[in-house]
């Protein structure tokens, strides 16, 4: 194990002891879930990367993906002919995130509409809860809601919305940063599709992301809001909330009726977000210029990411642009933050192989600003009699959500063993 690796171990202890400061009460922090849920982590992560054999199922899922995207430009291709089938060939258009990405997410959206009616996604989310309830120890509720977070979005809620009423503040802090610490299924292929060509490999890469970044969403969870309650679902499994689909088909329409609401979603938050930013970057140019200051967002968030990106084993080398890509996940969302990183790795713009691998592991969920807004916003249109609960533990489930990405990083630097 090389230095950087045990940088990136010890890194682990850093995040945690950041999460345990910030902590409501440490007196009634649950270790269990602590060193549980960081010894999964550590577990699965070292299963994906050094068991004999993993190399090709993880080629395997890879090469699946990919047809999968494949398969998703059919469409796009025929709604936008050229508009769709650019990606920078000779005689095309180059790439368009509109017409090129942004689809991609309602083909993933139908998909697993179609996967949850055929009840495939169930008996993943079902096998993952179990895992979790048994091993440390978290209720059925929030165990169900973390497993179901791993492959949707919001949708995670409803599957325990018969539970929601009669929820902790500490379980509302776990069900917001499992939200934000994960990503969606249907919008993985997005960020697939911007590192295909320059990362090897990068869709078996981000599904591990996501898996481990649902034991760091309880942990760190548990370290800022430790459960202070007795909560109704310890040790139950509650059920799954079947598909409400009438067919097959109408899984699929439902799905992708979704997707677009999604997609729609993504283009007002990028637009309204991306447009304030160069606002303020603009006020803050003028600003520092009669200092002969540079001010800018991305250079202040640099300098504030800096060193979490130095703890989660990054090089220093690579640190500030580490920092800038993560800083802007947390206020412009993951989107932008993706694209530039495929940017940097197609220009070379790395000094370490390991720099690459361990951002896309960091950046590889939901823990941005605008995603506090929809997670929180969403649990209370469901029970508005908690609200209160709900907003209170909102900005810790945000920290939670960027801690535990930056953790699932860690891991990756821990386990990372060359190119």
């Amino acid at each position: 194990m090389s230095v950087h690796n045990l940088v990136s171990f010890a890194g682990l202890f850093v995040l945690m002891g950041i999460a345990w400061a910030g902590s409501s009460n440490r007196r009634r922090i649950n270790w269990r879930v602590v060193i549980g849920g960081t010894a999964l982590q550590l577990l699965l992560a070292a299963v994906v990367f050094w068991a004999p054999g993993v190399d090709r199922v993880f080629g395997l899922l890879n090469d699946g993906f990919l047809k999968l995207l494949t398969a998703a430009q059919a469409g796009q291709v025929f709604i936008f002919g050229a508009l769709g089938d650019g990606q920078g060939e000779a005689g095309k258009l180059g790439f368009i995130l509109a017409f090129q990405a942004f689809p991609t997410i309602i083909f993933f959206s139908g998909l697993m509409g179609l996967l949850y009616y055929w009840r495939i996604m169930p008996l993943l989310i079902r096998a993952f809860a179990a895992v979790f309830t048994r091993c440390l120890r978290v209720s059925g509720a929030e165990s169900l809601c973390t497993a179901s977070s791993i492959f949707m979005g919001i949708e995670s809620f409803t599957a325990i919305r018969p539970c929601l009423t009669r929820l902790t503040r500490s379980e509302f802090c776990t069900i917001l940063t499992a939200g934000m610490a994960t990503v969606a299924s249907s919008t993985m292929g997005l960020y697939v599709l911007f590192l295909k060509d320059v990362f090897p490999g990068i869709a078996g890469h981000l599904m591990t992301a996501s898996v481990l970044s649902a034991p760091a969403a309880l942990v760190m969870s548990k370290l800022m809001v430790p459960e202070d309650g007795v909560p109704a679902t310890l040790g139950v499994n509650p059920a799954l909330a079947p598909a409400q689909d009438a067919s097959s088909l109408d899984a699929v329409i439902n799905g992708a009726m979704a997707g677009l609401q999604m997609v729609l979603g993504i283009v007002a938050l990028l637009i309204a977000f991306l447009g304030l930013l160069a606002l303020l970057d603009m006020l803050l140019g003028a600003a520092g210029r009669p200092f002969a200051v540079d001010l800018s967002l991305s250079h202040l968030l640099g300098h504030l990411f800096y060193p979490l990106a130095l703890v989660t084993g990054i090089p220093a080398a690579d640190a500030g642009v580490a920092g800038k890509l993560l800083g802007l996940r947390l206020i412009a969302t993951e989107v932008p933050a993706y694209k530039q990183l495929a940017e940097l790795m197609s220009a070379h713009g790395f000094a370490d192989p390991r720099s690459p691998l361990i951002i896309a592991y960091c950046l590889c969920g939901f823990a941005h600003v605008a995603s506090l807004a929809i997670f929180a916003g969403g649990a209370v249109a469901l029970v508005p009699e908690r609200r209160a609960d709900i907003v209170a533990v909102g900005p810790r489930a945000l920290v939670a959500a960027t801690l535990a990405c930056l953790m699932t990083g860690a891991v990756a630097g821990v386990m990372f063993h060359g190119v």
